[in-house]
């Protein structure tokens, strides 16, 4: 399987602690990708895609090891699927990925920290990468998303080695006199209106009226349209900037070569023709080609 698919999906709770509570569905929002993705590869299918679905309860070496490993295997497409909530670092320069068991006072030490995610992509033995990421950020990690300039953290969310496609919220945790409003800030990763649960429900359904291939960036506008958060800032390929929605759309990049079965071009297809059930359940899971369409 040198050719195929690495996928590796991190879904952290980051335990019972009010200020992590933004964590609470990030283990289903992984569920939810490790069962979509994996079939959804248009020209490897499931049978080409390595997963690594790491524990919700795992701590942040295990989380990195996971990336690492699945780095260094050789293949076309390394996918690393990032659930849960970030924190920052008490200089507001870096983030982490809160971990079960945290603590405000050492969510960042304890966390898995992004730049080395980042780092371990980069490094890896893939053609291309891509980075999926459904979060929240609690005030700190906003407010240090904010800034903009070198040596900030919201640059690190602009590194062209590895493109972003997500969602990323502001979480505001309430307390037992003043709990949190609803609406945007109410939207957990792996929730209602979250990314993963958009994006799943992309795949299954598919594009009406696009190719039986399409790219993350022609499956945006159907997963932004599913999206609790407003429209995405910036052009196809950059990371919007935090604005008053308390929303930030991780707009996935033009080009690559990774792309997904479209599902509703293969119903389509098939709509017009008298067959039997067990006829059309052989040709939906036949009906994609086993190798892209040439550029």
């Amino acid at each position: 399987m040198a050719g195929g698919v690495d996928l590796v999906v991190i879904g952290a709770d980051g335990g019972p602690d009010r200020a992590f509570g933004g964590s609470a569905h990030a283990p289903e929002g992984a569920r939810l990708l490790a069962e979509v993705l994996p079939g959804m590869c248009f020209d490897t299918g499931a049978a080409g895609c390595r997963v690594t679905a790491v524990p919700p309860d795992a701590d942040a070496n295990a989380m990195l090891t996971a990336v690492r490993d699945a780095a260094q295997h050789p293949g076309r497409w390394l996918v690393v699927c990032l659930v849960g909530q970030l924190t920052a670092d008490p200089r507001g320069r870096r983030l982490a990925l809160v971990t079960p068991g945290s603590t405000p006072d050492n969510a960042y030490r304890r966390g898995l920290a992004w730049d080395w995610v980042v780092s371990a992509m980069v490094h890896g033995d893939h053609e291309e990468a891509l980075l999926l990421v459904d979060a929240v950020a609690g005030r700190d990690a906003w407010t240090a998303l904010e800034r903009t300039g070198e040596d900030t953290a919201g640059e690190l969310l602009s590194y062209s080695r590895v493109p972003l496609w997500g969602r990323i919220g502001r979480y505001a945790p309430g307390s037992r006199y003043a709990p949190a409003r609803r609406g945007r800030d109410a939207v957990l990763p792996g929730g209602e209106g979250s990314f993963s649960r958009a994006l799943t429900t992309v795949l299954r359904q598919g594009v009406p009226g696009a190719p039986a291939a399409v790219a993350p960036l022609d499956l945006q506008p159907a997963v932004a349209g599913l999206l609790d958060g407003g429209e995405p800032s910036g052009a196809p390929g950059a990371s919007g900037a935090p604005g008053a929605s308390g929303v930030r759309v991780l707009v996935p990049p033009h080009g690559g070569r990774l792309l997904m079965r479209n599902r509703a071009a293969v119903r389509g297809a098939l709509a017009g023709l008298s067959l039997s059930e067990e006829l059309l359940a052989v040709l939906w899971r036949e009906s994609a080609p086993t190798e892209p369409p040439s550029a």
